[in-house]
């Protein structure tokens, strides 16, 4: 299970054999059903994840019940709430599987002492954080900037393998539109081509 680990984390930096193997160890798989939530909001998150099968979305509920999905998480993501995971307070997110999925999971003190350990791994999270944060910006901006036709073709297009495997309710909670939206954009699209 944790050859996609390695794999992921050789793409982002050198590290030996023994170093990565120590690393990958200190997590454990878990397995979860569809609909299953890996976190509740009001827990503490006390786990870093790397998908190795499956689709989970990353969501806060409003008041109103309605849903706006932050991210999606399948092969090859990493999975949690950063703010419960490092500050120690309670969640305001949901994690759920969308599929029958496949995490693995760190726990933060083992994370930490790895942290002081190996560097290597500290940099691998940096990298990750980076990248993260690129994301996260670039999306706001567009949220802000684009009408929201152009944000779920762009969606499509950058995203094709999470796209295939969502309902139209889902990446409408995602790109903050209504499912009916996403539908005509849909039917546009379609009579388009």
């Amino acid at each position: 299970m944790t050859e996609s680990l390695k794999k992921h984390i050789r793409g982002y930096i050198d590290i030996s054999d023994e170093k990565l193997d120590k690393y990958c160890s200190a997590f454990h798989l878990q397995k979860i059903k569809k609909r299953e939530f890996l976190l509740r909001e009001g827990e503490i998150c006390e786990f870093e994840g790397f998908v190795v099968s499956g689709c989970l979305k990353v969501f806060h509920t409003h008041h109103n019940a309605a849903e706006q999905i932050l991210y999606f998480g399948i092969e090859n993501w990493w999975i949690s709430d950063i703010d419960s995971f490092v500050n120690r307070i309670p969640s305001k997110l949901n994690i759920q599987a969308l599929e029958d999925s496949e995490i693995l999971l760190i726990p933060q003190m083992e994370k930490e002492k790895l942290y002081a350990e190996m560097p290597e791994i500290e940099r691998l999270m940096r990298l990750k954080f980076q990248k993260s944060i690129i994301a996260l910006q670039r999306r706001i901006i567009d949220n802000l900037s684009k009408p929201s036709d152009e944000r779920y073709v762009e969606f499509l297009k950058d995203y094709p393998q999470t796209a295939n495997r969502l309902t139209n309710i889902q990446i409408a909670a995602y790109l903050g539109v209504t499912p009916e939206f996403i539908s005509r954009i849909r039917k546009k699209i379609v009579s388009k081509s």
